[in-house]
C-alpha cells in the first residue's frame, strides 16, 4: 500500500508531437481550459518527479521513499525540513543528475513545479510561495495568460513559439553536445483544484524527436553542474 498518492499522469496536448505508445491525449483540453481564468506555461525539465512529505522523498512509487544516490542530496535538504512540511507535499524535478538534457544555468538541482495539500493541489501563486519557504526555486515560468483573452489557436501558437525556445536554463543535447531546445511545455490552472481533476487542469506538450533517457542511465550516471562550475 502506497504511503501517498503519487502525481497525477499529465496527458498531452493533441498536438504535441512527442507521444508515446503509452501515452494519454486529452482531445478535449480547450473545453478545460476555456472555463478557466487563467492559465500558466511552465517550462517542462528533464529529470526526476521527486515528491518531498513528512514521510520522506519519493520517486515514481510511492509505495517506499527512494534511496537512489541522486537523491541523496534532496534528501538530506529534506532531513531539515520534514517537521515543517505538516500536510504540505511537494513535487518538484530533481536534475542532479543528469539524463538527456544537460542544463547550464541550474541554480539548484530541485526545481519545483506543483504542491499538494491532502485532496488539493495548490494555485500557482501558493506553488511559488510555497517553494520560496523552503528555500527552493520554481520550475521556469514562461506566460501567464487571462483565458478571456484567448482562442484555441492563439493557445496552439503560443505554446508551440515557447516550445522552439532554447530552456531558461540553457539546455544542451548530451548525445550531439549541441544547444537544444527545452524539452517541452507544462500548462495549468493558475487557480487550485481537487486532485479528482488534475486531467482536466494540467497539460503538456513534448517536442519532437526529443531524447528519450535510456532505461539503463542509472548504470553511469553524472552529477549536473551548477552555473557557476562552468569555466
Amino acid at each position: 500500500m502506497s504511503i501517498s498518492t503519487k502525481y497525477g499522469r499529465t496527458y498531452h496536448y493533441p498536438f504535441s508531437p512527442g507521444t508515446t505508445s503509452d501515452d494519454r491525449i486529452n482531445a478535449d483540453y480547450w473545453e478545460n481550459i476555456k472555463v478557466m481564468d487563467t492559465i500558466v506555461h511552465t517550462e517542462k525539465l528533464d529529470g526526476e518527479n521527486n515528491c518531498l512529505s513528512k514521510y520522506g522523498v519519493f520517486a515514481r512509487s510511492h509505495a517506499a521513499p527512494t534511496t537512489s544516490p541522486w537523491t541523496q542530496d534532496i534528501r538530506m535538504k529534506w532531513d531539515l525540513l520534514k517537521n515543517d512540511l505538516g500536510e504540505i507535499e511537494l513535487f518538484g524535478e530533481n536534475l542532479y543528475a543528469v539524463h538527456s538534457i544537460q542544463y547550464q544555468k541550474l541554480e539548484h538541482h530541485y526545481y519545483v513545479f506543483a504542491v499538494r495539500c491532502m485532496d488539493t493541489w495548490l494555485s500557482w501563486e501558493e506553488v511559488k510561495f510555497y517553494a520560496a519557504l523552503f528555500d527552493f526555486p520554481t520550475v521556469p515560468e514562461l506566460k501567464i495568460i487571462e483565458v478571456s483573452t484567448l482562442s484555441a489557436e492563439q493557445l496552439k501558437n503560443d505554446v508551440l513559439t515557447l516550445s522552439q525556445q532554447n530552456s531558461s536554463l540553457l539546455s544542451f543535447d548530451i548525445h550531439t553536445d549541441t544547444v537544444c531546445t527545452c524539452e517541452g511545455i507544462v500548462s495549468r490552472n493558475t487557480a487550485g483544484f481537487s486532485t479528482t481533476v488534475f486531467a482536466e487542469n494540467v497539460f503538456k506538450y513534448v517536442r519532437k524527436g526529443h531524447v528519450k533517457t535510456d532505461e539503463h542511465w542509472t548504470r553511469n550516471w553524472k552529477r549536473a553542474k551548477l552555473k557557476w562550475e562552468y569555466s
